[in-house]
């Protein structure tokens, strides 16, 4: 962390919330795909949750297996939003305070999950009101990503000096007689041009129009083929970048 300048912290943090994206949502699709091969049907654990316009709405899109298990054996025994607004609040604080505890047993986790829980205890509150669904959805997007983005620096960092730290940094509160983690050093031509692809991949491949065009070149056996040897010559490509890299073991293996 020390000796990090506050441009790349910034951007150190927005390449961890690339990061923990496809490092859970790839190893969820190779687990799909290899239960499709001996023919089980397992549903999508990931929804494009980075195109999100509210937290509610990133949860029901991230880790669905797991949301889905907090509803209905946490949300929905505690009465869910049957027995009021005050009650329906605490219930929904209470499955992302627990939902925290789960990911560990650190104060960064119960703060991140308590962040996550006012956001969609707030939202709630707000949801019907004129102002807020006035709000232009991009506006609700971005506000969400940055909440989201603040959040991942709770997750990511275990000790609550280092979080306090790091806040500092990007904030511009502390700096360094010598920086040995530079923002040129880390951001190179070819990871920002990763960082491109990736946005791209956790956003725009969202679209309907792309989905629809992906159902036309399945039902067409000329493009069919097409899109699957682009998908081949990807894999390809992808196999040869992970034996030149070093070994890194998916981050979500420890929770």
């Amino acid at each position: 962390m020390y000796g990090i300048d506050t441009w790349t912290a910034w951007g150190g943090a927005f390449l961890y919330m690339l990061q923990i994206y496809y490092d859970f949502a790839g190893y969820s699709d190779t687990a799909i795909g290899l239960a499709g091969l001996f023919g089980f049907q397992v549903k999508d654990n990931f929804n494009f949750p980075y195109v999100s316009k509210s937290i509610s709405e990133f949860w029901r899109r991230w880790h669905i297996s797991l949301g889905t298990w907090f509803r209905e054996y946490i949300y929905i025994p505690l009465g869910g939003n049957r027995k009021g607004m005050l009650k329906t609040l605490c219930n929904l604080f209470t499955v992302f305070l627990l939902t925290g505890i789960w990911h560990g047993a650190g104060w960064n986790y119960i703060l991140w999950g308590v962040l996550n829980g006012v956001c969609v205890v707030v939202e709630r509150c707000v949801r019907e009101k004129t102002w807020y669904i006035k709000i232009p959805g991009v506006i609700k997007w971005a506000v969400t990503m940055f909440v989201v983005y603040i959040s991942w620096v709770f997750f990511r960092l275990t000790s609550l000096l280092d979080i306090k730290q790091y806040f500092k940094i990007m904030l511009g509160m502390v700096s360094f007689e010598y920086i040995d983690l530079s923002f040129s050093y880390f951001f190179e031509f070819k990871i920002v041009i990763l960082m491109i692809i990736a946005v791209l991949g956790a956003t725009v491949f969202s679209a309907k129009k792309l989905k629809k065009a992906a159902e036309m070149a399945n039902q067409q056996p000329v493009l069919f083929v097409i899109q699957e040897a682009f998908l081949m010559i990807l894999c390809v490509v992808n196999i040869m970048c992970m034996v030149n890299a070093t070994y890194s073991p998916f981050l979500y293996f420890q929770y």
